[in-house]
């Protein structure tokens, strides 16, 4: 009898789990891979085991319960495997004969190494958060909208009693609107876009109504709250002795620049701040994926220009959960199909098509709506800090720019050091790019987090 073909699935968010799903009906042997204790990604993230722990204070509740309810169905009946606290850090081989290894560290400590074998990947690694650097960005109590986010869900815990919720994004509504129904005081909410952005692209929005619904919904949640909404506002700078006390917000003109004489304080303990999410891509750059700007480039199929490997969510480009599941689910038929040596049928997943392309097009709106104000580089003071692993401020990066001739992000990385510490440059990227006036391209990294020596010791020569 011949083997099932295995497949990997890196991510365990709503792409990753469609794609394990839908593969798995299909026969397939999934083995899906993710980092987190439980599945559900970010949107669907789950508090951890603990005596009365209650829900998670998310949306979609419906959808991840199908979801879930899939995954224990087929874990039941041996068709998929879930690795959890697996951090992948590398995968690597070629379609056929050969397969793919995906490299993993095992547990909290990240300190055991773990070897995968499978036929074919599907990377679904998500994104992450683009936070601009402002004065007052590294004082305790600043946190990432996302990082508030992860805290309510994963933990249920707040992290302040005061908070400021600002940047640009559809993800600060859902932020603001969690921490108020959590017990927190929420003394404003600071977007960047303003209601004529809104209005310029409400054809394209309008086309989901759905989701125009979901913000509506945070929206008068807030009201009731009696939280204050500053549209056209930016945060230019937080303030703090040991932690945040204070941030000061100003009105932005049309240019993006602030309004003299529109500066004040805001007192709260806790800031919450966000300018929309990037691309996770390091897998596919070391399997040598071609990318598409920022994100990793696929056909109808989620397929990648590399063989065997797809992707699907967050990572071929950002556009929430409605995306991600249609990806998902188109990639998990492809795969399955090519796997068992057929050519795949678009018609099975007609639904999901339209509903990617419907889905992509929104995003495409939001995209023009939520673009981080500009001139925001200029009005960076040069001893802010850029690099947080690095301390290096923009003053340096200027330098590096005005003085020294460099004309790439790299050459700025081997002048200044900004982006060789701990994060790889995924913080301070996309300020370096701002600063130097370079497009933000993706770094090709050897590996997507770091690796301690003794687990690469142990590999056999030949990996």
């Amino acid at each position: 009898m011949t083997e099932r073909p295995r497949l990997a699935v890196v991510g365990a968010g709503p792409a990753g789990l469609a794609a394990a799903l839908t593969a798995a009906a299909q026969g397939v042997r999934v083995l899906l891979v993710d980092a987190a204790e439980q599945a559900g990604g970010q949107l669907y993230r789950q508090p951890g085991a603990g005596p009365r722990r209650p829900r998670a204070p998310h949306h979609g509740r419906r959808t991840w319960e199908r979801l879930r309810t899939g995954l224990d169905r087929h874990r039941a009946a041996g068709r998929i495997t879930h690795l959890t606290d697996h951090h992948v850090w590398c995968v690597a081989g070629e379609y056929g004969s050969a397969g793919f290894t995906v490299y993993a560290l095992r547990g909290p400590g990240q300190e055991e190494g773990v070897t995968v074998r499978a036929d074919a990947v599907v990377l679904a690694t998500g994104g992450y958060e683009r936070v601009l650097p402002f004065p007052g960005w590294t004082l305790p109590g600043v946190v990432t909208a996302g990082g508030a986010q992860a805290m309510l869900k994963g933990q249920l815990v707040l992290p302040g009693r005061t908070a400021v919720v600002a940047g640009t994004g559809p993800l600060l509504l859902p932020v603001a609107a969690g921490l108020v129904a959590a017990g927190a005081r929420v003394a404003a909410l600071v977007e960047s876009a303003g209601p004529a952005e809104l209005a310029r692209r409400a054809p394209a929005l309008a086309a989901q109504p759905g989701k125009l619904a979901e913000g509506a919904g945070y929206a008068a949640r807030l009201l009731r709250h009696g939280v204050r909404v500053l549209t056209r506002h930016t945060v230019l700078a937080a303030h703090g002795a040991e932690r945040l006390e204070a941030v000061t917000v100003a009105a932005l003109d049309r240019t993006g620049r602030p309004y003299p004489g529109t500066a004040r304080r805001v007192r709260c303990d806790t800031l919450a701040v966000g300018h929309g999410l990037l691309p996770h891509t390091d897998l596919a750059e070391t399997l040598g994926c071609a990318l598409s700007g920022t994100a990793v480039r696929v056909d109808a199929e989620q397929r990648t220009d590399v063989p065997g490997v797809w992707a699907a969510g967050e990572t071929t480009g950002v556009g929430g959960a409605a995306l991600a599941l249609a990806e998902g689910h188109i990639a998990g038929h492809s795969a399955a199909a090519r796997l068992y040596g057929t050519v795949p049928d678009p018609r099975r997943w007609a639904a999901a098509d339209r509903a990617r392309t419907r889905a992509r097009a929104f995003a495409a709106a939001l995209d023009a709506v939520y673009a981080p104000p500009s001139g925001w580089a200029d009005r960076l003071p040069d001893e802010t800090v850029v690099c947080r692993c690095e301390e290096v401020t923009a003053g340096r990066v200027r330098e590096a720019v005005g003085t020294l001739g460099a004309g790439d992000a790299r050459t700025v990385k081997l002048l200044t050091r900004a982006g060789m510490g701990w994060c790889q440059g995924r913080m301070c990227g996309p300020a370096v790019a701002g600063l130097t006036g370079c497009p933000l391209d993706p770094g090709r990294r050897p590996f997507a987090r770091p690796v301690p020596l003794g687990v690469l010791a142990e590999l056999p020569d030949t990996e």
